[in-house]
């Protein structure tokens, strides 16, 4: 019997412009679940309309496969089609072209507000959950007091999920999709709702899933999770399938097209941000680099950023902070604003961001850039926080000779200036 768990093949999803899709109702979900392991959603038309006046294609002809207990990570910029495949495999939205086939038991978290019944308690929520998954009772009953204390959720598992934080919500939806022992788990970027603490548990979790032969679909832009997690990776660009291999190879071919070497100011108002629960009130609306070689940094130089941002209230204290994150999303260094900085509601203003010479080996590296108040000591609120956005490329030093000389990144990402060495008597 063949080992692989899903097939995609010639998948394409087309919208029309201002189309509202009508999503899958809790009965068809029900219904679905009474059929066999093996599911195949089939769009038999293979060929597309005429012209693209109107609608467009979040997915276009992409087609892999995944065998029993990969986990492979999903990844692209926002609007690649990572969230739509995810709703295709899932059954929450149905193909335009071509066809996904799941064969297991599937268990999904995706957008925030799906899978459970807001009506119900997290308690009921966790028992349907379960039904759906095939599960009795008693399956249930053994895993149950294991979840709770997973999503730390417990004073509140008797009240309605209606009234759950979407913090709250997700804790809960992702130990019951991660505990019930789904044979295939996916999970959309919504772990960004989580703080720090819960999004390692949450990681966890998942590799010890995957540890059990359980297969994992799983989207997200933090590509240091992606790189401790998956061992292959889907890159989609523009709903097309770039790439699909190994992980590191994608990371760094993800990296390496999302960086706009001809692009150095950015856009960023209403752009999603990866963090959702953001209060917004000072707000990031442009970045941009600055410098006589924009994006290309020469080694041993500044970096400089132009931040524009609005006061949506007044605010009479707030500064900027920073982190580096490296070819492969691992932070490369962090950093907090000292000057304290005050805006009127309303109010638009530009700030000059200067890192002074961070040493930094050649390659890619990104820019995780927030807008927030307090300190490390009493802990820092986050107004607004951007990632993934400003890429930007570290050139090699001059050799002795003029030339540019070579540098092996597993020597390091930081290049220290020479030591001082001498004799001791």
């Amino acid at each position: 019997m063949s080992d692989i768990v899903i097939r995609v093949e010639q998948l394409g999803k087309r919208y029309y412009i201002g189309e509202h899709e009508r999503y899958l109702a809790l009965r068809d979900v029900l219904a679905r679940a009474l059929f066999s392991p093996l599911r195949i959603f089939r769009h038999q038309n293979r060929s597309a309309p005429n012209g693209d006046a109107g609608h467009f294609w979040a997915l276009k002809d992409v087609s892999f496969e995944v065998r029993q207990g990969e986990v492979t990570g999903i990844i692209g910029r926002n609007g690649a089609g990572k969230s739509t495949l995810l709703k295709i495999l899932a059954r929450v939205t149905k193909p335009t072209l071509g066809a996904a086939e799941v064969r297991g038991r599937l268990g999904s978290l995706l957008d925030v507000g799906t899978g459970f019944h807001p009506e119900l308690t997290g308690r009921e929520n966790i028992y349907l959950n379960g039904a759906i998954l095939g599960m009795s009772k008693q399956e249930i009953d053994r895993k149950f007091d294991e979840i709770v204390a997973f999503s730390e959720v417990e004073k509140f598992i008797d009240t309605p999920v209606k009234h759950y934080s979407s913090g709250m919500y997700v804790r809960l939806a992702f130990s019951v999709a991660a505990h019930l022992e789904p044979e295939i788990l996916l999970v959309d970027e919504v772990l960004a709702v989580g703080d720090i603490a819960f999004q390692r548990k949450c990681l966890g979790r998942m590799g010890d899933v995957a540890k059990h032969g359980r297969t994992i679909l799983f989207v997200s832009h933090s590509m240091a999770a992606v790189a401790l997690l998956c061992k292959t990776v889907v890159v989609l660009e523009k709903g097309c399938v770039k790439t699909f291999g190994s992980t590191q190879n994608g990371i760094t071919e993800y990296l390496v097209g999302a960086m706009d070497r001809q692009t150095e100011v950015y856009n960023v108002e209403g752009v999603p941000r990866v963090v959702h629960d953001l209060n917004k009130l000072v707000e990031f609306l442009s970045l941009e680099f600055e410098g006589r070689h924009g994006k290309l940094v020469p080694a041993d130089s500044d970096i400089c950023v132009r931040m524009t941002v609005r006061g949506n209230e007044t605010v009479d204290s707030f500064r900027f902070s920073l982190t580096l994150h490296g070819v492969d999303g691992t932070p490369v260094g962090s950093c907090f604003g000292p000057q304290i900085h005050g805006i009127e509601q309303g109010e638009v203003a530009t700030y000059r961001l200067k890192l002074p010479n961070p040493a930094l080996a050649q390659g890619l590296y990104r820019f995780e850039l927030g807008v927030g108040t307090g300190n490390e000591r009493e802990g820092y609120r986050e107004f607004d926080i951007v990632h993934d956005v400003l890429h930007f490329e570290v050139l090699p030093p001059p050799g002795n000779d003029g030339t540019m000389s070579a540098w092996d990144r597993s020597w390091g990402t930081i290049r220290f200036q020479e030591p001082v060495t001498e004799k001791c008597s």
